[in-house]
Protein backbone atom coordinates (compact mmCIF):
# COMPACT_ATOMS: atom_id res chain seq x y z
CA UNK A 1 0.00 0.00 0.00
CA UNK A 2 2.95 2.68 0.86
CA UNK A 3 4.94 0.87 -2.15
CA UNK A 4 2.12 2.40 -4.31
CA UNK A 5 1.54 5.47 -2.94
CA UNK A 6 4.88 6.51 -3.22
CA UNK A 7 4.96 5.59 -6.89
CA UNK A 8 2.48 7.17 -7.51
CA UNK A 9 3.52 10.10 -6.00
CA UNK A 10 6.66 9.76 -8.43
CA UNK A 11 4.38 9.82 -11.55
CA UNK A 12 2.45 12.38 -10.68
CA UNK A 13 4.53 15.59 -9.28
CA UNK A 14 2.55 18.41 -8.39
CA UNK A 15 4.94 20.84 -10.44
CA UNK A 16 5.79 19.82 -14.04
CA UNK A 17 9.64 18.68 -14.13
CA UNK A 18 12.06 21.90 -15.12
CA UNK A 19 14.11 20.27 -18.02
CA UNK A 20 17.95 21.30 -17.37
CA UNK A 21 19.69 23.72 -18.99
CA UNK A 22 16.46 25.73 -20.80
CA UNK A 23 17.27 29.56 -19.44
CA UNK A 24 20.63 29.26 -20.70
CA UNK A 25 19.20 28.60 -24.29
CA UNK A 26 16.44 30.21 -24.60
CA UNK A 27 18.80 33.49 -23.82
CA UNK A 28 21.79 32.45 -26.25
CA UNK A 29 18.23 32.26 -28.81
CA UNK A 30 17.37 35.63 -27.41
CA UNK A 31 20.84 37.22 -27.98
CA UNK A 32 20.49 35.81 -31.34
CA UNK A 33 17.49 37.25 -32.24
CA UNK A 34 18.25 40.75 -30.87
CA UNK A 35 21.59 40.10 -33.29
CA UNK A 36 19.45 39.58 -36.60
CA UNK A 37 17.44 42.54 -35.67
CA UNK A 38 20.10 44.50 -35.53
CA UNK A 39 21.56 43.45 -38.65
CA UNK A 40 18.49 43.39 -40.67
CA UNK A 41 17.87 46.66 -39.43
CA UNK A 42 21.54 47.97 -40.90
CA UNK A 43 20.95 49.55 -45.04
CA UNK A 44 23.98 47.71 -46.41
CA UNK A 45 23.68 48.80 -49.82
CA UNK A 46 24.81 52.62 -48.09
CA UNK A 47 26.68 51.04 -46.16
CA UNK A 48 28.45 49.11 -49.57
CA UNK A 49 28.10 52.37 -51.68
CA UNK A 50 29.90 54.69 -48.79
CA UNK A 51 33.02 51.90 -48.58
CA UNK A 52 33.12 52.51 -52.21
CA UNK A 53 33.21 56.17 -52.41
CA UNK A 54 35.94 56.30 -49.25
CA UNK A 55 38.27 53.92 -51.44
CA UNK A 56 37.65 55.77 -54.27
CA UNK A 57 38.49 59.11 -52.50
CA UNK A 58 41.58 56.83 -51.49
CA UNK A 59 43.08 55.78 -54.58
CA UNK A 60 42.00 59.28 -56.76
CA UNK A 61 44.95 61.04 -55.25
CA UNK A 62 47.51 58.30 -55.51
CA UNK A 63 45.97 57.42 -59.37
CA UNK A 64 45.94 61.14 -59.84
CA UNK A 65 49.43 61.44 -59.15
CA UNK A 66 51.13 58.26 -60.97
CA UNK A 67 49.31 59.59 -64.02
CA UNK A 68 50.36 63.07 -63.78
CA UNK A 69 54.30 61.58 -62.73
CA UNK A 70 53.95 59.68 -66.45
CA UNK A 71 52.86 62.81 -68.39
CA UNK A 72 55.11 65.07 -66.53
CA UNK A 73 57.52 67.00 -68.68
CA UNK A 74 60.67 69.40 -68.89
CA UNK A 75 59.53 73.00 -69.84
CA UNK A 76 61.49 73.35 -72.86
CA UNK A 77 60.50 76.73 -74.13
CA UNK A 78 58.73 80.21 -72.77
CA UNK A 79 56.86 82.70 -74.86
CA UNK A 80 56.85 86.14 -74.03
CA UNK A 81 54.30 88.15 -74.86
CA UNK A 82 53.11 92.29 -74.17
CA UNK A 83 53.99 95.34 -75.86
CA UNK A 84 58.02 96.79 -74.31
CA UNK A 85 59.08 100.20 -74.25
CA UNK A 86 61.34 100.51 -70.43
CA UNK A 87 61.79 96.63 -70.47
CA UNK A 88 62.98 94.16 -73.87
CA UNK A 89 60.96 90.88 -74.52
CA UNK A 90 64.75 89.72 -74.49
CA UNK A 91 65.57 90.95 -71.15
CA UNK A 92 62.44 88.91 -69.91
CA UNK A 93 62.75 85.41 -71.86
CA UNK A 94 66.19 85.51 -70.36
CA UNK A 95 65.00 86.36 -67.32
CA UNK A 96 62.42 83.70 -67.24
CA UNK A 97 64.74 81.00 -68.72
CA UNK A 98 65.90 80.02 -65.54
CA UNK A 99 62.28 77.93 -65.37
CA UNK A 100 63.52 76.08 -68.43
CA UNK A 101 64.35 72.41 -67.15
CA UNK A 102 62.01 72.44 -64.56
CA UNK A 103 59.22 70.28 -63.93
CA UNK A 104 55.98 71.32 -66.56
CA UNK A 105 53.36 70.61 -63.59
CA UNK A 106 55.77 70.48 -60.37
CA UNK A 107 56.87 74.40 -61.30
CA UNK A 108 55.04 77.15 -59.31
CA UNK A 109 53.47 79.72 -61.65
CA UNK A 110 53.19 82.10 -58.80
CA UNK A 111 57.06 82.33 -58.17
CA UNK A 112 57.28 83.01 -61.95
CA UNK A 113 55.21 85.92 -61.23
CA UNK A 114 55.83 87.32 -58.91
CA UNK A 115 59.80 87.12 -59.81
CA UNK A 116 58.63 88.78 -62.91
CA UNK A 117 56.83 91.39 -61.27
CA UNK A 118 59.82 92.69 -59.19
CA UNK A 119 61.30 94.49 -62.66
CA UNK A 120 61.19 97.81 -62.27
CA UNK A 121 59.04 97.91 -66.03
CA UNK A 122 56.80 95.46 -64.59
CA UNK A 123 53.17 95.89 -63.66
CA UNK A 124 52.06 92.47 -64.40
CA UNK A 125 52.82 89.05 -65.47
CA UNK A 126 50.30 86.24 -66.39
CA UNK A 127 51.79 83.22 -66.77
CA UNK A 128 50.62 80.00 -67.90
CA UNK A 129 51.26 76.26 -68.84
CA UNK A 130 50.22 75.26 -72.67
CA UNK A 131 50.86 71.52 -72.94
CA UNK A 132 53.50 69.56 -73.14
CA UNK A 133 56.87 71.47 -72.45
CA UNK A 134 55.82 75.58 -73.00
CA UNK A 135 55.26 78.27 -70.68
CA UNK A 136 53.67 81.85 -72.15
CA UNK A 137 53.63 84.57 -70.32
CA UNK A 138 52.16 88.10 -70.82
CA UNK A 139 53.82 90.94 -70.01
CA UNK A 140 52.10 94.57 -68.77
CA UNK A 141 54.56 97.11 -68.57
CA UNK A 142 53.64 100.37 -66.19
CA UNK A 143 52.93 103.65 -68.12
CA UNK A 144 54.95 106.64 -67.41
CA UNK A 145 52.66 109.45 -66.59
CA UNK A 146 55.79 111.70 -65.31
CA UNK A 147 58.99 112.27 -64.05
CA UNK A 148 59.29 112.37 -60.22
CA UNK A 149 62.19 114.06 -57.64
CA UNK A 150 65.13 112.91 -58.12
CA UNK A 151 64.64 111.23 -61.77
CA UNK A 152 62.31 108.36 -60.71
CA UNK A 153 59.33 108.12 -62.85
CA UNK A 154 55.56 108.20 -61.11
CA UNK A 155 53.27 105.75 -62.87
CA UNK A 156 49.50 106.74 -64.23
CA UNK A 157 48.49 104.09 -61.69
CA UNK A 158 50.22 106.60 -58.82
CA UNK A 159 53.27 104.29 -58.28
CA UNK A 160 56.64 106.00 -57.52
CA UNK A 161 59.55 103.29 -59.67
CA UNK A 162 63.02 103.76 -60.56
CA UNK A 163 64.21 101.74 -63.73
CA UNK A 164 67.61 102.34 -64.76
CA UNK A 165 66.51 103.99 -67.75
CA UNK A 166 64.25 106.36 -67.17
CA UNK A 167 64.91 108.93 -70.11
CA UNK A 168 63.15 105.96 -72.37
CA UNK A 169 60.14 107.33 -70.93
CA UNK A 170 60.48 110.51 -73.29
CA UNK A 171 59.26 114.15 -73.24
CA UNK A 172 57.09 113.67 -70.06
CA UNK A 173 55.93 116.69 -67.39
CA UNK A 174 58.06 116.85 -64.23
CA UNK A 175 56.42 116.44 -61.41
CA UNK A 176 57.53 117.37 -57.57
CA UNK A 177 57.47 116.61 -53.90
CA UNK A 178 57.02 114.30 -50.44
CA UNK A 179 56.65 110.99 -51.74
CA UNK A 180 53.30 110.18 -49.33
CA UNK A 181 52.00 113.03 -51.34
CA UNK A 182 52.25 111.83 -54.79
CA UNK A 183 48.60 111.40 -55.62
CA UNK A 184 47.92 114.85 -54.46
CA UNK A 185 50.26 116.41 -56.60
CA UNK A 186 48.91 113.83 -60.08
CA UNK A 187 45.44 115.39 -58.90
CA UNK A 188 46.57 118.98 -59.05
CA UNK A 189 48.55 118.38 -62.08
CA UNK A 190 45.43 116.58 -63.87
CA UNK A 191 43.21 119.56 -63.29
CA UNK A 192 45.34 122.32 -64.06
CA UNK A 193 46.86 120.33 -67.53
CA UNK A 194 43.04 120.24 -68.23
CA UNK A 195 41.94 123.48 -68.14
CA UNK A 196 45.56 124.98 -69.43
CA UNK A 197 45.23 122.68 -72.71
CA UNK A 198 41.88 123.68 -72.96
CA UNK A 199 42.70 127.36 -73.77
CA UNK A 200 45.81 126.31 -75.80
CA UNK A 201 48.11 125.68 -72.91
CA UNK A 202 50.88 123.50 -72.64
CA UNK A 203 51.50 121.75 -68.98
CA UNK A 204 55.24 120.93 -68.00
CA UNK A 205 55.14 120.87 -64.59
CA UNK A 206 53.75 120.77 -60.63
CA UNK A 207 55.91 121.13 -57.55
CA UNK A 208 54.96 120.78 -53.59
CA UNK A 209 56.84 122.00 -51.33
CA UNK A 210 57.23 119.99 -48.00
CA UNK A 211 55.90 123.34 -46.70
CA UNK A 212 52.86 122.85 -48.90
CA UNK A 213 53.52 125.92 -51.65
CA UNK A 214 52.48 125.33 -55.33
CA UNK A 215 54.48 126.09 -58.65
CA UNK A 216 53.72 125.69 -61.45
CA UNK A 217 55.23 125.49 -64.78
CA UNK A 218 54.04 126.14 -68.54
CA UNK A 219 55.49 124.53 -71.83
CA UNK A 220 56.23 127.74 -72.49
CA UNK A 221 58.76 127.62 -69.52
CA UNK A 222 56.57 130.52 -67.61
CA UNK A 223 56.88 129.83 -63.78
CA UNK A 224 53.79 130.27 -62.02
CA UNK A 225 54.04 130.76 -58.20
CA UNK A 226 50.67 129.88 -56.11
CA UNK A 227 51.20 129.61 -52.51
CA UNK A 228 49.60 127.16 -49.81
CA UNK A 229 46.27 128.88 -49.88
CA UNK A 230 43.52 129.18 -51.89
CA UNK A 231 45.55 127.31 -54.60
CA UNK A 232 42.69 126.87 -57.08
CA UNK A 233 41.33 130.52 -57.18
CA UNK A 234 44.89 131.79 -57.53
CA UNK A 235 45.40 129.43 -60.40
CA UNK A 236 42.05 131.23 -61.91
CA UNK A 237 42.92 134.53 -61.67
CA UNK A 238 46.43 133.79 -63.15
CA UNK A 239 44.77 132.23 -66.47
CA UNK A 240 42.12 135.18 -66.46
CA UNK A 241 45.20 137.91 -66.50
CA UNK A 242 46.95 135.85 -69.12
CA UNK A 243 45.02 135.46 -71.85
CA UNK A 244 44.17 139.23 -71.19
CA UNK A 245 47.13 140.84 -70.51
CA UNK A 246 50.19 138.48 -71.20
CA UNK A 247 49.49 135.76 -73.53
CA UNK A 248 50.23 138.43 -76.45
CA UNK A 249 53.78 139.02 -74.78
CA UNK A 250 54.09 135.49 -73.16
CA UNK A 251 57.59 134.91 -74.71
CA UNK A 252 59.08 137.71 -72.48
CA UNK A 253 58.03 136.30 -69.23
CA UNK A 254 59.71 134.37 -67.02
CA UNK A 255 57.79 133.95 -63.69
CA UNK A 256 54.50 135.18 -62.18
CA UNK A 257 53.24 135.60 -58.93
CA UNK A 258 49.50 134.64 -58.34
CA UNK A 259 50.09 135.09 -54.40
CA UNK A 260 48.74 138.77 -54.38
CA UNK A 261 44.62 139.46 -53.38
CA UNK A 262 43.74 140.98 -56.56
CA UNK A 263 46.43 140.37 -59.28
CA UNK A 264 49.42 138.99 -60.11
CA UNK A 265 53.08 140.24 -60.13
CA UNK A 266 55.43 139.76 -63.25
CA UNK A 267 59.04 138.93 -63.80
CA UNK A 268 60.06 139.71 -67.29
CA UNK A 269 63.13 138.04 -68.95
CA UNK A 270 64.82 140.99 -71.03
CA UNK A 271 65.17 143.46 -68.27
CA UNK A 272 64.36 143.78 -64.67
CA UNK A 273 61.59 145.39 -64.44
CA UNK A 274 59.31 145.62 -61.39
CA UNK A 275 55.97 145.06 -62.48
CA UNK A 276 53.24 145.89 -59.48
CA UNK A 277 50.25 143.79 -58.74
CA UNK A 278 47.77 143.80 -61.78
CA UNK A 279 44.23 143.56 -61.59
Amino acid sequence: MLETLLIRSRATPSEPPRRRGATSLGTERDRFGVLRGVLAAVPWLQVGVGAVIVLLAALVPWGTGKVLGAMDQQILAVDVKGDFTGDSRVAVERAAGSWIGKSYFATDLSDIKASLEHRPWVESAAVQRVWPDRLVIDIREKKPLAYWTDGRLVSRTGELFAPPNPEVAGRLPRLAGPDERVRDVINMARTMSEKLVARGLGFAGLSLEHRGAWTLRLDNGIEVVLGRDQVEQRFERFMTVYENRLAARSDEVSRVDARYTNGVAVKWKAAVTASGPKS
